[in-house]
């Protein structure tokens, strides 16, 4: 799928979750300022950000978790599977997969390579919920004040939250070392 079908795509989903379209479109932003560190991956990498959270539009919904039904609707269009595995895997889906018993579900989808991964999850992790951008500390932070302690996905991000913090940092290392820096 090309860049601007997803992104239509993803508006016409997302119509009725506006500060989900905002985030989107910022995970977008973010991934555009990526693309001198992760090469021939831009395009793949910029769809994916654009589509990632696809599996909260109600013609997504399957199994409740919003990366694999992301993933599974996209792959029932006949989106590449690196895209796929890209939103199937994002940010704390491992985690909240094997809390929920869905672990299964996002096997049906390849991991992505590690610095693809690294990439997504800081893309998500770097934009608000409002679509402004954030440092991943105070996005962490704020998903966990957003869900109870007892649900799903406070603990998932609560587990990951190490590993994540690794990837976004990974991301920034790569950033640091190249001329210029990270643009802002």
């Amino acid at each position: 799928m090309h860049l601007l079908a997803a992104h239509r795509l993803t508006g016409i989903l997302l119509s009725d979750l506006p500060m989900r379209w905002a985030h989107s479109q910022q995970v977008l932003s973010q991934a555009r300022k990526l693309a001198p560190v992760v090469g021939n991956a831009r395009v793949v990498l910029a769809v994916s950000a654009i589509l990632h959270d696809v599996g909260y539009a109600s013609a997504a919904v399957d199994t409740g978790q919003h990366m694999i039904d992301g993933a599974r609707y996209l792959a029932r269009l006949g989106c590449d599977p690196l895209v796929c595995s890209l939103v199937a895997y994002h940010s704390s889906s491992e985690w909240e997969a094997a809390e929920l018993g869905l672990a299964p579900a996002l096997a049906e989808f390849e991991r992505p390579p590690s610095d693809l991964l690294d990439a997504i999850t800081f893309c998500d992790l770097t934009s608000g919920p409002d679509g402004a951008p954030v440092d991943a500390t105070s996005r962490l932070d704020e998903v966990l004040c957003r869900y109870a302690p007892d649900h799903v996905v406070h603990r998932a991000v609560s587990a990951a939250r190490p590993a994540l913090l690794a990837m976004v940092a990974r991301v920034e290392e790569r950033l640091a070392a190249r001329p210029g820096g990270y643009p802002m």
